[in-house]
């Protein structure tokens, strides 16, 4: 594949962490999201300005675009149990699915009571801030490798998702439409050592990379069992129900993904990843350059999602949304390419995807009074076909591959999909 001269990935690829994390009061009915003056003087440390927020070795990401209505929360207030930001995060999670976490300052012990109990599960900001940064520069490796080696690793026709997926190797609709992206996942359980070792590139085998992966993992996987604790007791379900089905070291499909997607012709620029949910429970999201976009609840708008310095963006996918009856929001997504003068540029981003163990079945969860209303008026989950996390992640994932049953793919978005 022809390398591009321009690219996203340069010495500062992530934020250096600053202390200091600003609430934001975003207006109606279109939030500017890239007006995050702080509002909050009671939990004010520093003054945040434009100039934080924003990637200066990077083209600007254009003011004259929709962008979406994103709730901005804070790790170290949420770490802190701050009432308010609780209430933020299950706005977010009820209204779009969609939220930015601001990393910076973010750091717990591991004897708090929301940290794994196998001893992984230090949350630590500024630290997830570093791995990603160093992740950016690794992935970028695995790209630059040639066709030929990369391609000895797509593991389709052993039936898994695993592995890389080469650009134009995915469809993004009914109509087999190509994809424009190419990404790489790797296995969590490979990595911890709860499942055999994938073969992988050799860049990827070397011990210093694999132990980065690690780090991400745990540090990724720790946010994501603060997150689903703090929502756990927002559902009123039994102590810890949602964590003990999403352990660090439980058989799962989690993942971490890289995604490389090059600039598209000015005469013909089309849509990378194509219009969907995530499959799994919560995905970790890093990137710098604009191009993702979320489509609203009733709306008929695809609005970008700003990358934010600092920030991860976090978002719920179906085993939430089944879980809970709908009550929790997995929104539907999809990748163009950049917007302005980003456009040019070649699109990386890093993702960690936190899925439920492999032999849950995604069903509604018992022991939840507010839950147990919310199923009363949804008839769409009295009677649902009873499947494992592993069969729907697996039968998402290959629906989209070129080839593939795209009628299997599809998950709780409805009848929002393009065909």
């Amino acid at each position: 594949m022809a390398q591009t001269a321009a690219t996203q990935l340069g010495a500062e690829a992530i934020a250096h962490p600053s202390s200091g994390a600003m609430g934001v009061s975003l207006p109606q009915p279109a939030p500017a999201l890239h007006h995050l003056e702080a509002r909050d003087v009671r939990t004010a440390t520093t003054d945040l300005h434009e100039d934080d927020l924003t990637f200066p070795d990077l083209p600007p990401f254009p003011n004259d675009v929709p962008t979406a209505p994103l709730l901005r929360l804070s790790l170290h207030r949420l770490v802190e149990g701050d009432e308010d930001e609780v209430e933020k995060l299950w706005r977010a999670c009820c209204d779009l699915g969609f939220f930015y976490l601001d990393l910076r300052g973010g750091v717990s012990s591991k004897r708090d009571s929301f940290c794994d109990d196998n001893g992984d599960g230090e949350i630590n900001g500024d630290g997830l801030l570093q791995d990603a940064e160093a992740l950016f520069r690794l992935g970028a490796k695995v790209f630059d490798l040639p066709d030929e080696e990369k391609l000895r690793y797509d593991f389709k026709d052993q039936g898994s998702y695993f592995g890389y997926k080469g650009l134009g190797a995915g469809t993004v609709d009914a109509k087999g439409t190509r994809d424009r992206n190419e990404f790489y996942n790797l296995s969590k359980d490979d990595h911890l050592g709860i499942s055999e070792r994938l073969p992988a590139p050799p860049v990827l085998q070397e011990e210093a990379n694999r132990a980065l992966l690690r780090s991400y993992m745990r540090r990724s996987h720790a946010i994501v069992s603060l997150l689903l604790g703090q929502l756990n007791s927002r559902l009123g379900l039994p102590p810890t129900t949602l964590q003990s089905l999403h352990r660090l070291r439980g058989v799962s499909g989690d993942q971490v993904r890289w995604v490389r997607s090059p600039p598209q012709p000015m005469d013909d620029r089309k849509t990378a990843l194509g219009e969907h949910t995530d499959f799994g429970s919560v995905t970790v999201l890093f990137n710098r350059l604009g191009g993702l976009q979320v489509l609203p609840p009733h709306s008929d708008q695809w609005c970008f999602v700003k990358p934010l310095q600092g920030h991860c963006v976090v978002n719920l996918g179906d085993a939430m949304v089944k879980f809970t009856a709908g009550i929790l929001r997995s929104n539907i997504h999809r990748v163009v390419n950049p917007p302005g003068a980003q456009a040019e540029l070649t699109r990386m981003s890093l993702v960690y995807f936190c899925r439920p163990e492999d032999e849950v079945v995604l069903k509604v969860l018992e022991g939840s009074d507010l839950i147990d209303e919310k199923r009363k008026g949804r008839v769409e989950f009295a009677g649902e076909e009873l499947i494992t996390a592993k069969e729907w992640i697996l039968q998402r994932a290959m629906g989209r591959r070129t080839g593939g049953d795209w009628a299997k793919s599809g998950g709780t978005e409805g009848d929002r999909i393009s065909q």
